[in-house]
């Protein structure tokens, strides 16, 4: 195993000093096109978390002037802001072979078993791109899935899991959970490269917040936002944290869990020309939108610029994911302080060239706060929460065409980037964990062993295990 690295922040106005840079640079730094690369590393661990502050949520859009207003939003507690719900995206080249997300068990003590009906279907895709803000930090230190009768479900009410035995047998709805009814703009038409790139991605700096860590007492309260609603069939649900959305490329596996993409207009969403397009179901091969759930093909290479993105498979619905864009898909994301993701993939050379403004053979890995998707990831600046700080976290990134290295970065109020970086993995898979641990405000990515399992539930300890303590 290589090093370990540890990235800290000072939460001060004056300072945001990143222990991931000079201080814990094993070699010499290296500048490549603009961004500046130390060490590779298997490991690295974030405790940057748990921070209070604010950031301006959409809370209205309007498709005829392509205005948008917002609002005040705070947030703290363990993990904060990225103890809100989440959405996971990928851009090509990418093979993405298994993706599998764990909660904690509401009950571990009580053995249960659970018949969930799979998913079999189609779909993924998305864009990315925000190199200023990377290097000033750098510089700086399907619709739902029926329950079946007698199925034991799980819901976090007022701050506690509750579970019952589903007793409703009605129909699924069979049409895409659009959300609100927008004002009709004429037939949508296909969305050409051009129209996409007009529509631009973030890329304002997040400034450093004024305010203290959450204080220790509120770790006592931390909780999963949403409980496991799928696990696989008959799953021993015994462990400290069960799975509760699963995918696999080569069985065709989908539970729990909805590829998405920014292709409204196509099939499903919508589009106009003031925002553009909004979420919508992904294609099987992931360059298009479709009319319902896909899944994800077992072949399927995303292309250069091509992004998918994962969701709960659980629909937005009475405003319980706060605005979203009128027409648009809407799902929840990943909640809660506490959640790992574990996942397998490969970023293999395309061979395209171009800039890094056209994203041409530069795979990435990254999680938003899930309202910048659900209002629009490549809209103006007053119809994100991007700029405010809501929350990007960049997991794996290739920052320039054809770089074997991938960075990592957080963008939010006192966010920080690496100058470690991981190898890409250009000619194999590898298995990588995810951890946020709000007990501790402290967030681990870390390349596992090859032959790892992602079962249906496993012990703290063993989660734990994967990860450094130091």
């Amino acid at each position: 195993m290589r090093n370990i690295v540890t990235a800290g922040v000072v939460l001060a106005l004056a300072a945001s000093k990143a222990f991931a840079d000079e201080a814990s640079c094993k070699g010499e730094s290296k500048e490549i096109n603009g961004n500046w690369y130390c060490s590779a590393v298997d490991e690295l661990k974030y405790d940057i978390f748990g921070q209070k502050g604010t950031y301006m949520k959409v809370t209205h859009m309007d498709p005829d002037t392509g205005e948008c207003t917002q609002e005040e939003q705070e947030y703290s507690g363990p993990m904060a802001p990225f103890n809100e719900e989440l959405s996971f995206h990928f851009r090509g080249p990418f093979k993405l072979k298994q993706f599998a997300v764990y909660n904690p068990n509401p009950n571990p003590k009580q053995k249960r078993s659970t018949s969930i009906a799979h998913q079999r279907r189609h779909n993924h895709h998305h864009f990315h791109k925000h190199g200023k803000h990377i290097r000033d930090i750098q510089h700086h230190a399907q619709e739902m899935n029926k329950r079946a009768v007698g199925d034991i479900v799980y819901a976090t009410i007022d701050g506690q899991v509750q579970s019952w035995t589903n007793s409703y047998s009605g129909e699924a709805p069979t049409a895409a959970p659009m959300v609100g009814t927008p004002k009709t703009t004429g037939e949508a038409p296909t969305p050409t490269p051009a129209a996409t790139e007009a529509t631009p991605s973030p890329s304002a700096e997040a400034s450093p917040s004024t305010e203290a860590p959450a204080e220790s007492s509120a770790v006592s309260e931390v909780s999963s936002s949403e409980a496991p609603s799928g696990s696989g069939d008959q799953a021993d649900l015994t462990g400290d944290w069960v799975r509760s959305g699963y995918y696999n490329s080569a069985d065709q596996t989908l539970d729990g869990m909805v590829f998405l993409n920014n292709k409204g207009g196509q099939g499903s969403g919508v589009f106009d020309y003031k925002f553009g397009n909004s979420l919508s179901y992904a294609s099987s091969n992931g360059q298009n939108g479709a009319p319902s759930p896909q899944i994800l093909d077992g072949e399927c290479t995303l292309e250069s610029n091509t992004e998918v993105i994962l969701f709960t498979d659980k629909p937005c619905k009475d405003n319980d994911c706060g605005y979203v864009r009128p027409g648009t898909v809407a799902y929840h994301g990943f909640g809660g302080a506490q959640k790992a993701f574990f996942m397998e993939f490969q970023m293999p050379d395309d061979g395209k060239t171009g800039s890094k403004y056209d994203n041409a053979d530069m795979p990435a890995v990254w999680m938003l706060n899930a309202q910048i998707p659900h209002t629009g990831q490549y809209v103006k600046e007053s119809c994100s929460c991007w700029k405010s700080g809501c929350g990007e976290f960049d997991l794996f990134e290739v920052l320039d065409p054809g770089n074997k290295r991938c960075k990592s970065t957080v963008h939010a109020k006192g966010g920080l980037g690496h100058s470690n970086y991981f190898d890409r993995p250009v000619d194999k898979t590898i298995k990588v964990v995810v951890m946020f641990l709000g007990t501790e405000n402290v967030a681990h990515i870390k390349i596992i062993n090859d032959k790892t399992e992602f079962p249906t539930s496993m012990s703290n300890e063993n989660l734990r295990s994967f990860c450094s303590t130091s």
